[in-house]
C-alpha cells in the first residue's frame, strides 16, 4: 500500500512561470485533507535519487503564494534523463524505494517531453512490481513543442519577451540606421521547432515593423535568399531587424550554430547564431551590425510574463492534484483552446504515452511563403498567449521574489551510488 504524501520535481529548463505550477500543486495539495505534505525533490528527480527531499510543509502560506510571481525552479531543476527500465532498472528501483520509505503514493513530474517520458516509465514500473504510484505530468517547455496540448505553460512569456524585446530594438536601430548599425540580429530558443522565433512576429503590426525577417528551424536556411532579403529590406526601411531561432540549419542538417558539443540529453549544444549571421551580412553587404543572444533572459523574465501564462501554469498544477484525486493516473493536464477571438480555454488531459518524446513543430501555414515571416494564421495562434500583465510585486526598485527555506527531510536508506 502506497502512503498519501506527493513527490513533485522540476525539471529541465526552467522558466519564468514553472514555479506557478509548483503553487498550483501546493496550494491545492494543502486545501486537500487526503493529501499528507508536499516533498520537493532538490534539483528535480535527482532529489529522489539521492533522497534529498525538501518539505514544503515548513513554507509559509505566503511564501508559497508568492512562487507565483517567482521565476526559475524554486526547488531546483536538472537535466538528467532516466534511461529505459530494461538499460537502468536500478534507477527505477531507486525511486520506488525512496518513494516507499517516505510514503509518498504520488508523483507530479513538472517537465517537458522527456520528463513525460519518465514519469510514463514510472508509472509502469509501479504497476509491475506493485507498488502503485500514481504519475501525472505537468507541461512545462518555453519550446512550446508538446504535443496534445494547445501551447505549453512556460511558453506565452518568452513570447511576451522576444516580441517586446525586438519591437523596442528595431525603434533604437531605425533612429541610427541612416548614419550607423543597419542590421540588428537577435537569437531566440529553439532547437527544432520555432514557436519563439514565430512569436517576435507579433511586434510587426504594420508594413516596415521589425522584425523584417524570421530565420525558423523548420525552413532550411538559404543563404543567398536571405542575404537577398537583407538588402531589400535595408533598402526599403533603411535598417533590417532579424530574430533567428539558435536551431537554424542548412539543408543538409548542419546547423548554423553547432558548437561540436552536446548536452546531457546528447543535444547538440547551440549558440552563436547571431554572430555567424551578422558576419555573414558584413562579408557580403558591408553594413554595420549589432546582435544579441536572448539566452536565460528571455525564460527568466518575470517582470514581463504574460498573465495568461501565469495563470494556465498554475491551473495545470492545480489540475495535477484535481486529477490524482479523481483516481487518474498517467496523464497530464493540457490546455484547450475553445476560440482564439475572444480567448477562451478549458483544461484537458493527455495520456502520458502520446506526450513522451515527441516534439511538435510549427505548422507549414504559420510561416509565409517566402520562409522569412509568420502568417495571420500564427497571428491568431499566438496573440492570445501573450496576453495580459502579471507583475511581480517590487521592493527597493527590484522585483521582490520568493525565498525559500528548502529544508531537507531525513534520509532512511543508503546513500545512492551514481
Amino acid at each position: 500500500m502506497s502512503g498519501n504524501n506527493i513527490f513533485y520535481a522540476q525539471s529541465g529548463g526552467v522558466t519564468a512561470v514553472i514555479n506557478a505550477s509548483a503553487c498550483g500543486v501546493i496550494e491545492a495539495a494543502r486545501a486537500h485533507p487526503e493529501f499528507g505534505k508536499v516533498y520537493a525533490g532538490r534539483n528535480g528527480i535527482i532529489g529522489a535519487l539521492r533522497e534529498e527531499l525538501i518539505d514544503t510543509s515548513l513554507e509559509s502560506e505566503a511564501t508559497i503564494a508568492a512562487l507565483r510571481h517567482t521565476p526559475a525552479g524554486a526547488f531546483g531543476s536538472c537535466r538528467y534523463k532516466l534511461k529505459s527500465v530494461s538499460e537502468n532498472r536500478a534507477e527505477y528501483e531507486r525511486l520506488i524505494e525512496v518513494f516507499k520509505a517516505h510514503d509518498i503514493g504520488y508523483f507530479f513530474y513538472n517537465g517537458g517531453g522527456d520528463s513525460q517520458d519518465t514519469a510514463h516509465k514510472v508509472s509502469q514500473l509501479s504497476q509491475e512490481i506493485n507498488y502503485p504510484i500514481t504519475c501525472i505530468g505537468i507541461p512545462k517547455t518555453v519550446d512550446n513543442d508538446l504535443p496534445v496540448t494547445d501551447n505549453c505553460p512556460g511558453f506565452g512569456s518568452v513570447a511576451k519577451y522576444v516580441a517586446v524585446s525586438i519591437r523596442e530594438a528595431g525603434l533604437d536601430v531605425a533612429s541610427m540606421c541612416e548614419s550607423s548599425t543597419k542590421i540588428f540580429v537577435m537569437e531566440v530558443m529553439g532547437r527544432h521547432a520555432g514557436w519563439i522565433a514565430g512569436a517576435a512576429g507579433l511586434a510587426a503590426e504594420q508594413e516596415g515593423d521589425a522584425p523584417h525577417i524570421i530565420i525558423f528551424p523548420e525552413i532550411p536556411f538559404d543563404k543567398d535568399a536571405f542575404l537577398a532579403k537583407t538588402k531589400v529590406c535595408v533598402e526599403k526601411y533603411g535598417y533590417c531587424a532579424i530574430v533567428v531561432s539558435e536551431g537554424a540549419h542548412y539543408e543538409d542538417g548542419s546547423f548554423l550554430a553547432d558548437q561540436g558539443t552536446t548536452d546531457a540529453f546528447g543535444h547538440a549544444q547551440l549558440g552563436g547564431v547571431a554572430p555567424a549571421l551578422a558576419n555573414m551580412v558584413k562579408e557580403a553587404l558591408g553594413y554595420k551590425y549589432h546582435w544579441a543572444v536572448s539566452d536565460y533572459l528571455q525564460r527568466a523574465a518575470r517582470h514581463i510574463a504574460s498573465a495568461t501564462d501565469v495563470e494556465q501554469a498554475y491551473a495545470m498544477g492545480k489540475a495535477a492534484v484535481e486529477f490524482a484525486l479523481a483516481g487518474k493516473n498517467a496523464v497530464m493536464p493540457t490546455v484547450v483552446r475553445d476560440s482564439s477571438s475572444p480567448y477562451q480555454w478549458h483544461i484537458g488531459e493527455a495520456a502520458l504515452a502520446d506526450v513522451a518524446n515527441v516534439e511538435k513543430k510549427m505548422p507549414r501555414d504559420f510561416i509565409t511563403e517566402d520562409g522569412f515571416g509568420i502568417t495571420a494564421a500564427a497571428k491568431e495562434y499566438f496573440a492570445p498567449l501573450i496576453l495580459g500583465e502579471d507583475y511581480p510585486p517590487y521592493k527597493n526598485g527590484l522585483p521582490d521574489y520568493a525565498r525559500l527555506k528548502k529544508q531537507l527531510i531525513g534520509k532512511k536508506l543508503p546513500a545512492w551510488s551514481e
